[in-house]
């Protein structure tokens, strides 16, 4: 499949999606749905088990493309077809059965920062912050994502007054894995992709479905569904052979069932 305005690349299980629209990876309708696009598709290959999100260029993505809002109100129903092209980007990035690592090489602001917050797992260049700016344009959203990651006090200052958060700060509370020098950052988010691709690909697929459901069940419940899995699995070809190869001290040769 031909993409417009981002790159995938697939080579040993792993898909580096880099969004791609200069100057700034700002995101318009196309964007939008190629990103909606790739991460569907993404979710239904099997020889992809993760997949590395990041920007080209100097910044991850400066967020929303103002230039399409104007018009928004000129044909009845416009914004409501807008909002929903980006709650989709948002949700196919959070449902898709792969572990997603983001690489944030560089800001990552408003609906940029709300496709970081959709990746399971970040790391960030010396150069990147997050921010979400929507009140400097008169506007307010995305609230709802940073009481999940931030202590109510940091999100709503955040929300309040646009303020930036840099990646060297994100990792002194703990959001992201590593804050690297820029030319460090890919490389160390595929040594963690090649980490996460050796395992058995039907286990990352009930784990990712795990990490993502179990937020939205009562403890209990959660739990006998992670027990569920386990039973599930426990009976594929995966998971004797995960248990032979560590009884014969051995890497594993998974076969996905």
């Amino acid at each position: 499949m031909e993409f417009q305005t981002l790159q995938l690349a697939v080579q040993d299980r792993i898909a580096v999606v880099t969004l791609n629209r200069p100057p700034v990876n700002a995101q318009n309708a196309e964007l939008r749905g190629e990103i909606t696009q790739v991460f569907d598709e993404l979710s239904d290959r099997d020889d992809v088990s993760v997949v590395v999100l990041t920007g080209a260029g100097k910044v991850f993505s400066a967020g929303a493309d103002i230039r399409e809002r104007p018009n928004l109100g000129a044909t009845p129903g416009a914004y409501g077809r807008h909002n929903r092209l980006v709650r989709e980007s948002f949700y196919a990035v959070v449902e898709c059965s792969k572990p997603v690592i983001a690489a944030i090489n560089g800001p990552a602001m408003g609906a940029g920062f709300g496709l970081v917050m959709a990746s399971d797992i970040w790391v960030a260049s010396e150069e990147a912050y997050v921010s979400m700016p929507e009140i400097n344009v008169g506007l307010a959203g995305g609230v709802t994502f940073l009481q999940e990651v931030f202590g109510r006090s940091r999100a709503r200052r955040m929300f309040f007054t646009g303020m930036k958060v840099s990646g060297a700060e994100l990792y002194r509370l703990g959001l992201v894995e590593a804050c690297l020098p820029p030319d460090e950052l890919m490389p160390y988010a595929m040594d963690l992709a090649r980490e996460i691709a050796s395992k058995s690909p039907i286990a990352l697929r009930l784990a990712k479905e795990a990490a993502r459901l179990t937020q939205l069940m009562p403890s209990r419940d959660a739990y006998r569904y992670e027990q569920g899995n386990t039973v599930a699995l426990s009976k594929t070809e995966d998971a004797k052979e995960a248990q032979r190869a560590f009884l014969e001290k051995r890497a594993p040769v998974y076969v996905g069932r």
